[in-house]
């Protein structure tokens, strides 16, 4: 492979940095490392320039089945275009997807970061026993259900999501039922809704809020490595 366009920021990341210059296009989402060398931006996540993917003639477009919609999938394969379309739903299934992707279809040597991260993830201490509920939203209120990436990542550190068994991966919850959920914190990551600290602990008063960086806490590549220790930082931070 040697042209390969992303149309999943944590792809785009874990790509750029094991091989340098296969990327020529990314998405406007895509934001790590910073310097992405020449790939040509082409729309967002769900509103990709099919056309324009199509002219950077790549030999490989990478996706994933919650980030990507199936229609623009579609429309690639339908140009002739090879779609990888990966699936992570917790972090085994992340670490296999990336060495599929990196070394069994790109032919890259494993690259240092995945291993230091398996070898992060495997030596994680819960923070404690807790239990949480994640927004991903406001307006309405989203949050975490089953069978989620971010919900795993906080079950290894000790974090117990009320709304893991869910039967909807990203219910809408009334407002009155989470502050009234009786848990021990909220968690506010800062992607895809930019929860701050103006913006969403004063709806729960009485819940400890712990913000996080999104990366962190739902993209899988590099971050990984430093994972454990940040979000376990903030998550014990009062």
């Amino acid at each position: 492979m040697r042209r390969v366009v992303s149309l999943v920021p944590s792809l785009t990341e874990a790509v750029a940095v094991s091989a340098p210059g296969l990327l020529v296009g990314v998405t406007d989402w895509c934001t790590h490392p910073e310097d992405l060398g020449g790939a040509v931006r082409i729309g967002g996540t769900k509103n990709p320039d099919v056309r324009a993917i199509v002219e950077l003639r790549p030999d490989l477009v990478i996706a994933n089945e919650e980030e990507n919609r199936a229609p623009d999938l579609a429309a690639l394969r339908a140009a002739g275009l090879e779609v990888l379309v990966t699936e992570i739903r917790d972090l085994p299934q992340a670490l296999r997807e990336l060495d599929l992707l990196l070394v069994g279809v790109l032919g890259l040597a494993r690259p240092g970061w995945l291993v230091d991260a398996e070898v992060a993830w495997a030596r994680v201490e819960p923070v404690g026993e807790l239990t949480a509920f994640v927004p991903v939203w406001r307006k309405p209120w989203m949050v975490l259900g089953r069978d989620t990436f971010a919900g795993d990542l906080l079950a290894r550190l000790g974090v117990r999501n009320v709304y893991a068994g869910h039967a909807e991966r990203y219910p809408r919850i009334p407002l009155e039922e989470l502050a009234g959920s009786g848990c021990d914190l909220v968690v506010l990551p800062d992607e895809p809704y930019r929860f701050t600290a103006e913006d969403g602990p004063e709806a729960f008063p009485g819940i400890r809020a712990a913000l996080v960086s999104g990366r962190h806490l739902t993209w899988y590549g590099p971050s990984l490595v430093r994972a454990p220790r940040i979000l376990a930082e903030r998550l014990r931070s009062r």
